[in-house]
Order: structure tokens, then C-alpha cells, then sequence
């Protein structure tokens, strides 16, 4: 009797995993067209809506440092019917920067995969003068509190980063937020509204090969063969500035167990299709996916623990 009680409770979340999907897949990115994580995923919607056999529909919930988007989506029935493309910003260090945050990512969420790693970069206006990070400290060292930073966020990993920079150097800088993701907060920067920001590489290699912004550090463990002559934050005395942006497949909690499966390996094949690795790579995005989908959540509490330290350290509130 037993055995048959426990074959009838698999029969519903079975049943649903033979006939998903049915209908479009709605992804939820949590931040403005133009950034990293709107990049990938428009890169990743068509080959992944190809392997389910239905559309992958966008959806953009900018706002809040991302935290619009990641609520949003966990909040969302546990069906499939919804995914979220998190990233490390919203999924690992927003827990740790904002105090009243509705949703815990690693309770909330099921980590499905993680898909790619965006090298960072810091980028400045043309007009700005100091070309790399020892002359930018020299300059706000000689005019403290007139230089400014930009960010699409007050909790964002770009904040955060910069943050890291301006309490190593004793640098007193002044934080520009803007709403949404990288894309706002880099055309202000292109408009000349602030003097320099850290983004996504994806976000503004398009603008820095143009000349209208120009890169002063990147953040990688060494140098994007994208940019050679461009050297890592390492190369610049911040030997702790080697993360990138990491991002990955989320559903919410409850979703059943044979439908993380099927996106696990929908998403694994669409990452090895070869118009999603040039792409991406002529983005400077690099392809990373989880060997199982029980490791990238277990990769996820670590980087959870991994930047609240970091966010306590460097004193990095909510503006």
C-alpha cells in the first residue's frame, strides 16, 4: 500500500514533465535592455525555445538593484513556466546589501545551471583624464569628493567593486545610482553625466572599440584577448578583483525535480550550440555551466557567504 501511495504522489509532477512544456517560457531577466544578463539572454532565448519546442518570452523587471525581477520571479508558480536568469548581483550579493530583502535566493530558488562568467571592466568618459587605476587614485586623491562613480545600483556588484577600490585607496568618490541595469547607468557615462563606472565587458565592448568609452582596468584573472593592451585590476594592485559576473538558470522552489531536469539539459545543450559560443564570445562573455545542477546551488550558498563578507568589510550600504 505504501509503495502505490508513493507511485500515485509521482504521477501528477511526472505526467507534467512528459507534456512540458505546453505553452512559451517566460524569462525573467531583472534588468534593462543593454546590460550583461539581457546580452546573454537574448543570445540563449532562441537555441533554448528551439530545444524545448516552444518561445522563450523576455520579460525585462528592471528595478531596485535587480531585486524587482528576483522577487517577481520567485514569486512565480512553481510550474516552469517561469525562469529566472540571475545573477551574481542579485542572486549572491543583494542578500547581504539590502537588510529587508523579501526573498532568500538559495530557499527561494531551485539553482538550475549556471551558464556563462562576464569579465568586468572598468571604463571611463574620453575626456576623463587619468588613463589606468594608479593615476585615477592619484587624481582623487588631489580632488576628493570630485570625481564620481557610476552604477546600476546602490547594492550592485559594479557599487560593490568600486567600493572595494575607494576603501583600499582611501578614496573619497562620489556614488551616481542609476535605475535598472549597466545599460542606463553606461549611457550616462557615454553622455558625460559621470566620469567612470565598473561594468559587464559584454555591456560596453561595443562602445569602447567605437572610442566612446575607454577602458582602464579589467577584471578577469588576466588579460581579455579582446583587449590585450587593457591589464586586470591584479596587474593594478587589487589582487582580490578577479570575479566576474556570473550568471544562471533559476527556477522557483517547488518546481519538480523532472522539470529542473529537462531545463538542466535544454540549457546544457544550448550553451554548446556554435552560434551561442561565437556569439557570446564575440561579447567577451565566457561559457561556464555546472557539471549537475545540486553543484551550481552548492557554487551559489558559497558565493552568497563569499560577498556578504565582502560587502561587510568594505562598508557598503544601500544609498
Amino acid at each position: 500500500m505504501r509503495l502505490l501511495a508513493i507511485l500515485f504522489a509521482l504521477v501528477p509532477s511526472l505526467v507534467l514533465a512528459q507534456g512540458y512544456p505546453a505553452k512559451p517560457v517566460r524569462m525573467i531577466i531583472p534588468f534593462a535592455p543593454g546590460g550583461a544578463s539581457d546580452f546573454v539572454g537574448r543570445i540563449v532565448q532562441a537555441r533554448l525555445g528551439e530545444l524545448l519546442g516552444q518561445p522563450i518570452v523576455i520579460e525585462n523587471r528592471a528595478g531596485a538593484s535587480g531585486n524587482l525581477g528576483l522577487e517577481a520571479a520567485a514569486r512565480s508558480a512553481p510550474d516552469g513556466y517561469t525562469v529566472y536568469l540571475g545573477n551574481v548581483g542579485t542572486v549572491a550579493i543583494n542578500p547581504g546589501v539590502f537588510p529587508n530583502l523579501p526573498v532568500v535566493p538559495t530557499k527561494d530558488f531551485v539553482a538550475v545551471t549556471q551558464v556563462v562568467d562576464v569579465p568586468g571592466v572598468l571604463v571611463a568618459h574620453p575626456s576623463f583624464q587619468p588613463n589606468s587605476i594608479a593615476e585615477l587614485i592619484a587624481a582623487a586623491k588631489a580632488h576628493p569628493g570630485k570625481i564620481n562613480y557610476a552604477s546600476p545600483g546602490s547594492g550592485s556588484q559594479n557599487r560593490l567593486e568600486m567600493e572595494v577600490v575607494r576603501k583600499s585607496a582611501g578614496l573619497d568618490m562620489v556614488h551616481i545610482p542609476y535605475k535598472g541595469g549597466a545599460g542606463p547607468a553606461a549611457t550616462g557615462l557615454i553622455a558625460g553625466e559621470t566620469h567612470l563606472m565598473f561594468t559587464t565587458v559584454s555591456s560596453v565592448m561595443g562602445h569602447i572599440q567605437g572610442g566612446r568609452l575607454k577602458a582602464l582596468a579589467v577584471v578577469s584573472p588576466k588579460r581579455l584577448p579582446q583587449l590585450p593592451n587593457v591589464p586586470t585590476m591584479v596587474e593594478s594592485g587589487f589582487p582580490d578583483s578577479i570575479s566576474g559576473s556570473w550568471q544562471g538558470i533559476f527556477v522557483p522552489t517547488g518546481t519538480a525535480k523532472e522539470i529542473v531536469d529537462r531545463l538542466y539539459a535544454a540549457v546544457q545543450q544550448t550553451m554548446k550550440h556554435p552560434d551561442v559560443v561565437d556569439r557570446l564570445a564575440k561579447g567577451g562573455v565566457e561559457i561556464v555551466t555546472s557539471p549537475s545542477s545540486a553543484a551550481f546551488a552548492a557554487f551559489v550558498a558559497a558565493e552568497t557567504q563569499r560577498w556578504a563578507k565582502l560587502a561587510k568589510e568594505s562598508g557598503a550600504t544601500v544609498d
